[in-house]
């Protein structure tokens, strides 16, 4: 367990620690263990004596891919009250951009209540009236700041600070490493749901990390945090060195393939360009109507570390181009540990533009939220190349990583 700082100096953190392993008990070599598995094999008395609410989806499992909802509500030691759904829900049911509204689990009878576009006093609300008096997060991230899932803990931190709650956060891999911070810093003037507070593309931590960070540096007042950590996972290491399963944290993000790439080519998002929706390689396949072997050749040229690209034909099921066959790339990483997702997206962005006169940003400019500033989009009309885009935000992220470092949990 790791407490926050400017919490422990506001007396609004208790410091608890969970037991050490001990011989009998250790696991096989270095095998990970979640915060979850570690809150439950001490018996869950971080939670003895609270009225628990749980923000969770279907990541919310353990290693034999039980929901987490299911094993504590079966639990005595756990007065489990309340469930409260992200976006795409707590069961999962919805596509981007929805939720499962209000219901009660028809597994559990527990009630469920949205949070998704929930902030502030509204939230804040919503946590009064579940009756609980700990809101506990365990949702698996992918390492992204437009990634919805971190903005969904700091409104829950947030709103639980509100509400006079206590809030625990569960450890989980960030499965794309926790190596370093990639790509431009967000500009406060830019925040939206896919950013709210200036961290970096590609932020490089864990949730209980980023907690520990927005409760320091973001919230308004600090919510009385603490945070259950992993044993056994290291910075370097990738998700299938976990040895837990991969649940879908959304339905467009069905491998830890998509995840090592998504911080990069989601900005295909903010582009007239499929970004794969609709594919059985969302942000892997890239494209649009008109588009040939001439982007493929172009991106490949550019000798990018750890990556290469398939000149690619694929017909979106739903989203952009629906039903349509359309041209483009497909992403093949070939070496994770030297593979860069944000450049290979500028570089990809740049090429596109210059092989296909068809290119074109969004009319909202949302390519602007996703990078977190204008910078990307006016330097690249303006004809930069890869390499002076990506040395526009260097200054930023440097900073960053100061600010970063402060908050890392694990070596």
């Amino acid at each position: 367990m790791h407490l926050s700082r400017r919490g422990m100096l506001a007396t609004a953190t208790a410091a608890v620690s969970l037991p050490a392993t001990t011989a009998a008990t250790a696991p096989r070599s270095r095998q990970l263990r979640t915060g979850f598995e570690r809150l439950a094999h001490d018996g869950y008395t971080l939670l003895d004596g609270h009225k628990v609410g749980i923000v969770t989806n279907p990541t919310g499992t353990t290693r034999d891919v039980q929901h987490i909802v299911d094993v504590m509500h079966a639990d005595t030691r756990v007065d489990l009250r309340a469930v409260f759904g992200p976006e795409h829900g707590f069961r999962g049911t919805a596509q981007a951009g929805g939720s499962e509204g209000r219901y009660d689990d028809p597994a559990t009878g527990l009630p469920v209540y949205d949070t998704y576009l929930k902030s502030g006093r509204p939230l804040a609300d919503i946590f009064t009236a579940s009756g609980v008096d700990t809101v506990v997060f365990d949702i698996q991230d992918v390492g992204a700041r437009f990634y919805t899932y971190i903005w969904t803990l700091y409104d829950c931190m947030e709103a639980a600070q509100l509400a006079g709650k206590r809030f625990v956060v569960l450890d989980r891999p960030n499965p794309v490493t926790g190596r370093e911070a990639l790509g431009p810093v967000l500009h406060k003037e830019f925040a939206t749901f896919v950013g709210r507070q200036p961290i970096a593309q590609a932020h490089g931590m864990t949730v209980a990390e980023l907690a520990r960070l927005f409760n320091e540096e973001f919230l308004t007042e600090p919510v009385p945090l603490e945070t259950v950590t992993m044993s056994g996972w290291k910075r370097s290491a990738f998700y299938d060195a976990s040895g837990l399963p991969w649940v879908p944290p959304s339905p467009n993000m069905p491998t830890p393939q998509t995840a090592l790439v998504y911080s990069g080519t989601c900005l295909f998002e903010g582009t007239n360009l499929s970004e794969g929706r609709g594919t059985t390689r969302p942000f892997e396949l890239l494209g649009a109507e008109g588009i040939d072997r001439r982007w493929a050749a172009a991106a490949n040229e550019l000798a990018l570390p750890g990556v290469r690209f398939r000149e690619a034909y694929f017909a979106p099921t739903f989203s952009k181009f629906q039903g349509r066959t359309i041209g483009g790339v497909q992403v093949h990483v070939h070496d994770r540990d030297v593979f860069d997702p944000v450049r290979t997206g500028i570089a990809l962005l740049v090429t596109a533009r210059t092989v296909w006169d068809g290119f074109a940003w969004r009319s909202d400019h949302w390519i602007d939220k996703l990078t977190g500033s204008a910078r990307v989009r006016t330097m690249i009309d303006a004809g930069g190349d890869t390499d002076e885009v990506v040395a526009g935000w260097q200054e930023e992220l440097a900073a960053f990583r100061r600010t970063r470092r402060k908050y890392l949990l694990y070596r």
